[in-house]
């Protein structure tokens, strides 16, 4: 059965990065995004299909992100030089290109599996999404199948509900009223 995150204080971790630069490495920890918000996203595996449209994406959107005061840090169980070679490739050669986050390598697979999304089987992590306050309390998680993106706009609007503090009701949108 899948333990429930939301609403506690999200899983410590320290890990490796591949910084989006494409040059350096680097460690980050759950602590160093501390009066932040944090986007955490997992995905399955560096050189594949869906993955790299979801990472561009998401770095094409952090202008956006960080205007809402809001960090990215994606996550597999690759190593950090698979994600290096992989951000040092071109988009237009199945790349990622620079980013402007970086990619942490849970090569123990100990950060997956605290998030509740590790494959064990397979030794990847499914696409799962968290969206953690400034406080480190896990406000949101999305986790699902293998072949389906996750949606930048969706995240976005999720994140901004969350910021309101308020109740907002379905298919609100930033400048809509929350229900009071």
């Amino acid at each position: 059965m899948a333990q429930r995150l939301v609403g506690n204080k999200a899983p410590d971790f320290t890990i490796e990065v591949a910084e989006g630069n494409g040059k350096d490495f680097g460690t980050v920890s759950l602590s160093d995004y501390k009066g932040k918000w944090l986007i955490l996203f997992f995905y399955p595996l560096d050189f594949s299909y869906v993955c790299p449209t979801e990472i561009t994406a998401l770095s094409d959107a952090y202008p956006d992100f960080a205007r809402l005061e809001t960090e990215i840090l994606g996550i597999s169980t690759d190593s950090k030089y698979s994600h290096r070679a992989w951000i040092n490739t071109p988009r237009d050669q199945d790349g990622l290109g620079k980013l402007n986050y970086p990619l942490g390598a849970d090569q123990n697979h100990q950060v997956a599996k605290d998030y509740g999304v590790l494959v064990e089987e397979q030794g990847v992590a499914q696409r799962g999404l968290f969206i953690i306050d400034p406080s480190g309390e896990l406000k949101y998680q999305l986790v699902m199948y293998e072949n389906v993106g996750r949606s930048v706009e969706e995240t976005l609007r999720v994140l901004q509900a969350l910021q309101t503090g308020g109740l907002c009701p379905a298919n609100w949108k930033p400048g809509m009223e929350t229900i009071q």
